[in-house]
């Protein structure tokens, strides 16, 4: 059964409310939300729509207190489409109403979110130090303004990229380039904060880096001298992007670790612990399984090492 929202004397307006809009046909329908459960419910932090909805109804004015008729969700939505699937619709397809002062706090969160997360997986190469939040908010900003300063040029005919002279004065492919615009309210901190940390190690307005991973990695002394077999043999190239030899399971596990800072056997078990960068920790996870037929395993003992005063 629906709440009421007008009282009959004076009209009360909803507090804590957020309101999401579809116009569908001519008309435009609205339901009524809590505040901050929208975004969670698209992303799937909420799933009970009790902690969504404050209403379970649709209106075609919600401070008015106005419900939507059954004749005009029949002819926006479809003859008997029942109301509880019209609100769903709303809710995944319509448009988030928020203040300006909502808005500003909002996308203050999302904010001091984003770079409490991107200031914990990044480090200073030189040092592996972290760098505060206010230097990775700077060299955001940084970035941010370039980004919206800067002309974008009109893209080639051959799709092969703006060619950008060097440091040598010679014309060079530009590679695709990671964009920072700033911080958004239509995406979470997190798929943000990646692509904020993509745009600060490609175009490195600061000396970056990812923090790296701290593993561990134990396989049976049986298989760790066997040959790589499958697609994995042909996975390996050295400095100079020459083909590698295959060489031993134990000789690719160890190209994944960029420091070793232990290894030993024990009994019939070899053992090594050393930090991997993030990006080789899948590869090394998928080598293992498919590699070492079940006598292989990785541990993640630290998720970004870092080095703090």
């Amino acid at each position: 059964m629906s709440r009421q929202i007008n009282q009959p004397s004076n009209q009360i307006k909803l507090t804590n409310v957020s309101l999401v809009r579809l116009k569908k046909g001519k008309k435009r329908f609205e339901i009524a939300c809590y505040k901050n459960k929208v975004l969670e419910w698209r992303s799937g932090i909420e799933t009970d729509l009790d902690n969504v909805l404050q209403i379970p109804n649709v209106f075609l004015n919600v401070s008015k207190g106005q419900t939507a008729p059954r004749d005009d969700l029949d002819k926006a939505f479809g003859k008997g489409k029942p109301v509880d699937d019209i609100v769903l619709e709303i809710l995944k397809k319509g448009e988030l109403q928020v203040g300006d002062k909502e808005r500003a706090a909002q996308l203050e969160r999302v904010h001091n979110e984003l770079i409490g997360i991107v200031a914990s997986k990044l480090v200073d190469p030189r040092t592996k130090r972290v760098y505060t939040s206010g230097m990775i908010e700077k060299a955001l900003d940084m970035l941010s303004s370039q980004a919206h300063t800067t002309d974008k040029p009109s893209a080639p005919a051959s799709g092969t990229g703006t060619p950008t002279t060097g440091d040598d004065g010679e014309s060079k492919p530009r590679a695709k380039d990671h964009i920072w615009t700033g911080v958004v309210t239509t995406k979470s901190a997190k798929s943000q904060a990646l692509e904020a940390m993509k745009a600060l190690i490609a175009h490195q307005p600061i000396p970056v880096a990812r923090a790296r991973m701290k593993l561990r990695v134990t396989c049976s002394t049986n298989v760790l001298k066997q040959a790589v077999k499958g697609p994995a043999a042909k996975a390996g190239k050295d400095e100079e992007g020459e083909q590698k030899a295959p060489g031993t399971v134990k000789d690719r596990i160890l190209s994944y670790v960029e420091q070793v800072e232990n290894q030993d056997v024990m009994g019939s078990e070899w053992e090594v612990t050393g930090f991997v960068e993030p990006g080789a920790f899948k590869a090394l996870s998928d080598f293992i399984s498919n590699e070492t037929r079940g006598q292989g395993r990785v541990e993640v003992l630290d998720m970004a090492v870092v080095h703090e005063d």
